[in-house]
């Protein structure tokens, strides 16, 4: 089963655009809350876990454990035996098991679920519709409850619930729901704002990585 974050998992490209009504204004407050905080960092660390639940039967699961580090649009994940690298004009898949490294140019407009936007929510009012659903204690935190719906119908994404520290309109943790079933749910831990991170490490350096196979896909 392919269990991977960014690129794979969270690419899910909706560019449909709302109706002024269908807009929750106490969840945009929440939303907007969110985006301004983050948007006032220089960095930001963070662990993740993403568990898996569903497809036929019900009864499929996995889990899995990783990082995150963010500077502005740049980001390098951490996953098991990926890493995924972008220092805002290339993007880096690296699988460690493979021993293979694809190479892609960053498209800011094909990357509307990328791990950056996922602590940045602002691009949600033009893709989804969203609405409060609520107060909720989710790992020891007080999180208010956002749920998002795709305009395009058409995806494979049928809902994603966001969950907000209220301490700290901080994205804590969140829900996707496919329409076969399947439910990723994702928890974020050990946020470090304005790290100390150096550049060079959202760029691959093949002097790191001897032998690894390179796949030019620019």
């Amino acid at each position: 089963m392919k269990f991977l974050f960014s690129l794979s998992i969270l690419s899910v490209l909706f560019i449909a655009q709302p109706a002024a009504a269908q807009q929750d204004p106490k969840a945009k407050s929440v939303l907007d809350a969110v985006s301004k905080k983050v948007s006032s960092l220089k960095t930001m660390k963070a662990n993740f876990a993403l568990k898996l639940t569903g497809g036929k039967g019900g009864n499929v699961t996995d889990s899995r454990k990783g990082s995150i580090s963010l500077k502005g649009q740049k980001y390098h994940v951490v996953l098991g035996g990926q890493e995924i690298f972008c220092d805002n004009n290339t993007v880096w898949t690296y699988n460690k098991e493979a021993k293979e490294v694809q190479v892609a140019k960053y498209n800011p407009a094909e990357q509307s679920m990328s791990p950056a936007k996922l602590f940045t929510p602002s691009f949600f009012e033009k893709e989804y519709s969203y609405s409060y659903k609520g107060e909720r204690k989710e790992q020891g935190k007080n999180c208010d409850i956002v749920e998002l719906t795709p305009h395009d119908k058409t995806k494979q994404l049928a809902k994603i619930e966001l969950m907000v520290d209220k301490s700290t309109s901080m994205i804590s943790g969140g829900n996707y729901w496919e329409k076969n079933g399947n439910k990723y749910a994702v928890t974020i831990s050990n946020v470090i704002q304005n790290a100390d991170i150096p550049d060079a490490q959202f760029a691959w350096n093949p002097k790191e990585h001897p032998g690894v196979e390179v796949v030019d896909l620019r």
